[in-house]
């Protein structure tokens, strides 16, 4: 009786730790599972297609070697944890604006019409982050976006 007993509380504590993994919690915003390139996030009005990144050796070839973004286009870099998470220029051919997103979707940091030239220079936010966002340089401006604005991912 006590080893079903047992069986029970271990398969209880599967299901919910199940429940909570693929919960989304209220005011915290994850990025979809099945994410892929036609991926989109939400920033006020604006719809931007992004391709999201999540493993080291994609988030480390980025953006470089393409010839440009599209004006609703961009990449969405995804992070285990949150971080001061540096971004430079290397092999890149385009300005871009980056946007560090924190846990919650807030904007902690903006770096507008970062160029390729200014490579070998890192761009670090001042507050921790998970997601970044690359978009086409100017975007930003724009659309009046900054720290505090809400991304929905």
């Amino acid at each position: 009786m006590a080893r079903q007993a047992w069986y029970a509380v271990v398969v209880a504590g599967v299901v919910l730790i199940a429940a909570l993994i693929y919960t989304d919690l209220p005011g915290f915003p994850r990025v979809r599972d099945d994410a892929t390139a036609s991926s989109t996030v939400q920033l006020k009005e604006q719809s931007i297609r992004v391709t999201v990144v999540d493993t080291p050796e994609a988030r480390e070839m980025g953006l470089s070697g393409r010839e440009g973004l599209a004006e609703d286009e961009g990449m969405l870099f995804v992070f285990p944890k949150d971080d001061r998470y540096a971004f430079w220029m290397k092999d890149m051919r385009f300005a871009i604006d980056i946007l560090w997103i924190s846990h919650d979707g807030s904007i902690v940091h903006v770096e507008e019409n970062v160029s390729p030239e200014s490579y070998p220079a890192v761009f670090t936010p001042r507050q921790a982050a998970r997601y970044v966002l690359e978009l086409p340089p100017g975007w930003v401006q724009a659309h009046e976006m900054g720290v505090g604005d809400i991304v929905r991912l």
